[in-house]
C-alpha cells in the first residue's frame, strides 16, 4: 500500500491553506529575529525614516512613497521600530500572495504552492526583506503587476486594467527603475499577437490617465527640480571591467537561489532513481503564451537589471534582487512538467525547512560571532533607543525644549531622529540632500552636533569643526552595543547648538 505524507496531501487537497501557513510562518520568523537580535534598525532604514518624516514629495534618493509609508508604520506603532517591520512583512505577504494567484492563473493551485515554497528559499526574501524601503515596496507592486498583466495579456480580461493602472503608478511613486520595468510588460504584450490585440482598445489609454494621475505629483518635482535626465552614455571604454562586473552580479543573483538549486537537483530525476511511490503534484497543460511569460519575466529583470548595474558601476542589480528572482521558482515548476514527482519528499522537506532556517541562523552568529572576531561594526549592533534618549534628554535639560535638529555624523545623526521628538536630520557634509532644513536653519533653532570620538577628549573631527567652528565639545558619551566582543563601547562625542533667540 502507497503512503503519501499529509503534508502532500493538503497541498493537493487544500494549498491556499498551505500557502498562508508556509508565508505567515516565514514573516512571524523575520518579526521575531529583528526585535531578538536588532538593537539598531538595519542597513538605510534610519535614512529612510529621517526621509519619511519630512514628506517630501521627492528627494535625491527618488520617488517619496516608500518614505511615507516608513514614517506611518512608524508612528503607528507609537515611535518603535517594530511598526516598520510589520510593513515590511506585510509587503512579503502582499508579494507571495500576488505570486500563488498568478502561479493558480498558470499552472493550478497545487503547483502554484510548489513553485511559492522553491521562491521563498531565495535568500533576499529573508534578512534583506527587514529592511524596508523603496526596493521592499516595489516588491508587491511588480509581483500583483504581473499578476494583472497576464490576466491582460495572456486571458483578455478587461476588469484587470484598472488594478494594472493603479499598481503602475504607485510603482513609478515608489523607485526611480519603474520607468525601465514598466517596459519590460509592454515590450512582452507588443512582441505576442495575443498580447497585440488586446492593446488595440481604449483600455489602455484609460489606464495611461490613472498612471498620471498617480504619478503626477512626482513628476511635477522631477520637472521643477530640473531633474528629468536621460541617464548618460556609459562608458564602454572598460568593457573587459564592464563584463567582469556583469559576471559578478550574475553570480550573486546565482548564488541568492541556492535553495532552489539544491532542491531541483535533489529531485531530478537523473540524480535520483525515480521511486515507485514518489508522490505526484498534477496541474493541466500550460498555455504556451504563459510558458513564454513566465521564462521572460523570470530571466529579463535578473539579466537586464545586472547588465545596467555593471554599465553605469553599482553594486546591486537595478531593481533588486527581490525583483529579478520573483518568477525563479515558478519557472522551474513550469520547466519540470505536467507531473511533478517529489522523489525523497521526507529529505526534500528537510533541505527546505534548512532552506528557510539557514538566514536566521546566519543573522544570530553574526551578532554573536562578529564582535569578537574583528569583522567590523555591525549597524543592527547599535542601541539606537538608548542613543536617541540620551541626547534628547541632554538637550531638552540644558534648553527647555525638544531637540528639534541634529547635525554631524550621518549615521549617528539619523538613528538620534528616531527619537521621541523626530528631530530634523541634516547631512552637513552633503546638506543639499536635506533641503528640509539648512545649516543657517539650524544655527537658529539649536540642536545637537555628534561624531564619533577617538578618545576621552571629545574634540569633533576638523571637518565638522570646520562647518560649526563655535562648537564647545562635552565630555563623550560611551554605550554599549549588543554584544561588544573585542571592541571597545561605543564613544560618541557631541556638543549643543543652543537655540537663538527670535
Amino acid at each position: 500500500m502507497r503512503f503519501t505524507s499529509l503534508i502532500v496531501e493538503l497541498i493537493r487537497a487544500r494549498p491556499r491553506l498551505i500557502f498562508w501557513v508556509v508565508v505567515l510562518c516565514q514573516a512571524a520568523l523575520w518579526l521575531v529575529v529583528p526585535l531578538l537580535l536588532y538593537k539598531g534598525p538595519p542597513g538605510e532604514l534610519a535614512t529612510v525614516l529621517a526621509y519619511g518624516r519630512e514628506y517630501q514629495v521627492g528627494t535625491d534618493l527618488g520617488p517619496p512613497l516608500a518614505f511615507w509609508l516608513a514614517d506611518m508604520a512608524f508612528r503607528a506603532a507609537g515611535g518603535h521600530i517594530f511598526g516598520v517591520y510589520v510593513l515590511a512583512q506585510l509587503c512579503f505577504i502582499a508579494t507571495f500572495r500576488a505570486l500563488f494567484y498568478l502561479g493558480r492563473a498558470i499552472v493550478g493551485g497545487p503547483q502554484a504552492v510548489v513553485a511559492v515554497l522553491l521562491t521563498m528559499t531565495v535568500t533576499a526574501f529573508s534578512s534583506p526583506g527587514v529592511e524596508f524601503g523603496p526596493l521592499v515596496l516595489a516588491r508587491p507592486l511588480w509581483a500583483m503587476l504581473l499578476l494583472h498583466a497576464w490576466l491582460v495579456i495572456g486571458q483578455g480580461r478587461r476588469n484587470a486594467w484598472f488594478a494594472l493602472s493603479i499598481e503602475a503608478g504607485l510603482l513609478l511613486l515608489t523607485t526611480a527603475t519603474a520607468p525601465w520595468l514598466l517596459l519590460l510588460p509592454l515590450g512582452f504584450a507588443l512582441a505576442t499577437a495575443r498580447g497585440r490585440r488586446h492593446l488595440r482598445s481604449f483600455d489602455p489609454i484609460y489606464a495611461l490617465l490613472v498612471i498620471s494621475v498617480i504619478a503626477l505629483p512626482y513628476a511635477t518635482w522631477l520637472i521643477r527640480a530640473d531633474a528629468v535626465v536621460l541617464p548618460p552614455r556609459p562608458d564602454l571604454s572598460g568593457i573587459v571591467g564592464i563584463a567582469q562586473q556583469w559576471g559578478v552580479l550574475l553570480g550573486w543573483l546565482v548564488a541568492a537561489t541556492a535553495g532552489v538549486i539544491v532542491l531541483t537537483v535533489m529531485n531530478w530525476r537523473r540524480v535520483v532513481p525515480q521511486p515507485e511511490d514518489a508522490p505526484i503534484i498534477f496541474r493541466p497543460p500550460v498555455d504556451p503564451l504563459a510558458r513564454n511569460f513566465v521564462y521572460f519575466f523570470a530571466l529579463a529583470p535578473g539579466l537586464l537589471g545586472s547588465l545596467f548595474a555593471a554599465l553605469y558601476g553599482l553594486g546591486r542589480p537595478v531593481g533588486g534582487a527581490g525583483i529579478g528572482l520573483l518568477l525563479c521558482g515558478l519557472a522551474v515548476v513550469i520547466a519540470s512538467g505536467d507531473l511533478v514527482m517529489l522523489r525523497r519528499h521526507k529529505l526534500l522537506r528537510k533541505v527546505w525547512a534548512l532552506a528557510i532556517a539557514a538566514p536566521a541562523l546566519v543573522v544570530l552568529a553574526g551578532a554573536v560571532i562578529v564582535p569578537w572576531s574583528g569583522g567590523g561594526e555591525q549597524a543592527t549592533a547599535l542601541p539606537a533607543r538608548d542613543i536617541a534618549r540620551f541626547f534628547g534628554d541632554r538637550f531638552e535639560r540644558r534648553t527647555g525644549q525638544p531637540l528639534p535638529a541634529v547635525a554631524g555624523d550621518a549615521q549617528l545623526a539619523a538613528l538620534i531622529g528616531l527619537g521621541a521628538s523626530r528631530p530634523h536630520v541634516l547631512f552637513d557634509a552633503s546638506a543639499a540632500r536635506t533641503p528640509w532644513i539648512t545649516p543657517a536653519m539650524f544655527a537658529q533653532t539649536g540642536g545637537v552636533v555628534v561624531w564619533r570620538a577617538a578618545d576621552t577628549s571629545g574634540a569633533p573631527p576638523s571637518d565638522i569643526a570646520a562647518r560649526f567652528p563655535d562648537l564647545v565639545p562635552e565630555v563623550p558619551r560611551a554605550f554599549d552595543r549588543l554584544v561588544n566582543g573585542r571592541e571597545a563601547p561605543l564613544r560618541i562625542g557631541w556638543a549643543i547648538v543652543r537655540p537663538k533667540a527670535p
